[in-house]
């Protein structure tokens, strides 16, 4: 079983660190993503120099990308470029859990630490301070 290094809520959104940048050169970042049905997840985004993969552990994720939703679940994977937008939900009734893998390591616990600050239980988050946070660690809101 793998060793939680750090746990990271935001909303109803659980992030379990398992390795980050010190642990590995910065190469990468990985975690598991845990999202119960019905929880809000962060908006459409791309990364600038960050790939993404996600494999599935349980329940399904909803993944889309550049506009196309995939649904991952159980040993089903995906790997997502940088600069794809992208974003990840819960769309079932089964809390969804999977793996992330950052690659290099310049998305971490900082980022998600940061934004699970700003977001408040029953309160919208101020969408200027959450830009302003994405933007700083390499994260880019899509246009609506």
């Amino acid at each position: 079983m793998a060793q939680i290094k750090q746990t990271i809520q935001i909303g109803q959104i659980q992030l379990n660190f398992l390795l980050d940048g010190d642990d590995t050169g910065n190469s990468l970042v990985m975690f598991e993503f845990v999202i119960p049905e019905g929880a809000k997840v962060p908006v459409p985004h791309y990364h600038k120099e960050v790939d993404e993969v996600i494999y599935g552990l349980a329940g399904i994720t909803s993944t889309t990308v550049d506009g196309k939703t995939i649904e991952i679940g159980a040993g089903d994977r995906m790997f997502i470029p940088k600069g794809a937008v992208h974003h990840h939900d819960n769309r079932h009734k089964e809390t969804a859990k999977s793996l992330i893998i950052l690659t290099p390591a310049t998305i971490g616990p900082a980022y998600f630490k940061e934004l699970s600050e700003l977001i408040q239980p029953g309160l919208p988050p101020d969408p200027v301070k959450a830009k302003e946070i994405m933007l700083r660690h390499g994260l880019v809101p899509a246009q609506p």
